[in-house]
């Protein structure tokens, strides 16, 4: 069973920073790719950011291209998604996810509270 345990959110100013953790079990966490989503209430849940296996393929919504920046250590079984120049609209509860195979994002964590006041 795949278990993915989210840290790091809280309660900052606009215009501050962040970064989220996402420690992973398994043995083989470097073989797949890992994302971040997020859902604000009231709300659909978006994506946020993705990384490839290899850390070499990135991407991320034009909500927050230029601002955050997701990353990984294999050796740790960890992502990562740094956030920087936080807006009121980044407030959601942020959840990891993982690929299995062919499928993209199959697994979930319990995801973790951002709230960024104004």
């Amino acid at each position: 069973q795949v278990q993915l345990v989210e840290s790091g959110g809280g309660l900052v100013q606009a215009g501050g920073s962040l970064r989220l953790s996402c420690a992973a079990s398994g043995r083989t966490f470097g073989n797949y790719g890992m994302g971040w989503f997020r859902q604000a209430p009231g709300k659909e849940r978006e994506f946020v950011a993705a990384i490839g296996w290899s850390s070499g393929n990135t991407d991320y919504s034009n909500s927050v291209k230029g601002r955050f920046t997701i990353s990984r250590d294999n050796a740790k079984n960890t992502v990562y998604l740094q956030m920087n120049s936080l807006k009121p609209e980044d407030t959601a509860l942020y959840y990891c996810t993982r690929d299995a195979g062919a499928v993209a994002f199959r697994y979930w964590g319990q995801g973790t509270q951002v709230t960024v006041s104004s």
